[in-house]
């Protein structure tokens, strides 16, 4: 930390050094290259990656779960786990080509979330759908084009079921490759005039939907 971030978290300082944890001071011309934000607030911390072996996240019979696929924007990744942290989600799994969750604008954009709720990654897509049957989740697509919708699922009592989330990328969705895989797809109504939702505020609803069905089951 910097020494006029010293001065500002006095009492974090002395935790860390109670705990064991070495404190160094640095200039403000090395914290601002050590940060990635135009303007840094001087604390600098090296810690342990957050990710966890897939089949960890899965052993613990999770009743909810949102899984990223192919999403490479780190900022919508970061808000994803923070809303799925907010809904009570047991996990957030990270699936084929989508962003590091240990990116820095992940980190920021998850506002803490990212040590909250275990955080898994696999490379192979088709491991995370095979692990997730499994584990007894259903797979479900959100797809802004699917026939049935979130109000028709929970009138049909679909949203109790322990529920694997599936998203794909805000630009481009997900494949019809990937959403033929899935056990169901799903969109979220649009009652106004809105072409769509970013993938943020598509993923709340749907995990809020699941949350509030399986909460009241």
């Amino acid at each position: 930390m910097t020494a006029t971030a010293a001065e500002r978290n006095t009492p974090l300082m002395r935790t860390a050094v109670d705990e064991g944890i070495r404190v160094t001071e640095v200039t403000d011309k090395a914290a601002a290259g050590l940060s990635e934000t135009v303007t840094p607030q001087g604390l600098i911390a090296v810690c342990d990656p957050v990710d966890v072996p897939l089949a960890t996240v899965l052993r613990a019979n999770p009743k909810l779960v949102a899984v990223l696929h192919g999403v490479t924007d780190p900022g919508n990744a970061g808000t994803v786990v923070r809303v799925a942290d907010a809904a009570g989600a047991d996990a957030v799994i990270f699936a084929g080509d989508t962003v590091d969750p240990h990116n820095g604008k992940c980190v920021r954009a998850s506002t803490g979330s990212v040590f909250h709720l275990p955080i898994a990654r696999a490379r192979e897509a088709d491991d995370v759908f095979e692990a997730c049957r499994a584990a007894g989740l259903r797979l479900v697509a959100a797809d802004g084009y699917a026939t049935d919708d979130l109000d028709t699922a929970d009138l049909r009592g679909d949203l109790t079921h322990p529920t694997a989330w599936v998203f794909g990328s805000e630009a481009h969705g997900l494949p019809d490759t990937v959403i033929g895989r899935l056990d169901t797809s799903l969109k979220v109504p649009i009652y106004g005039g809105a072409e769509s939702l970013n993938l943020a505020t598509a993923a709340a609803v749907c995990l809020y939907a699941s949350a509030r069905s399986q909460r009241n089951a």
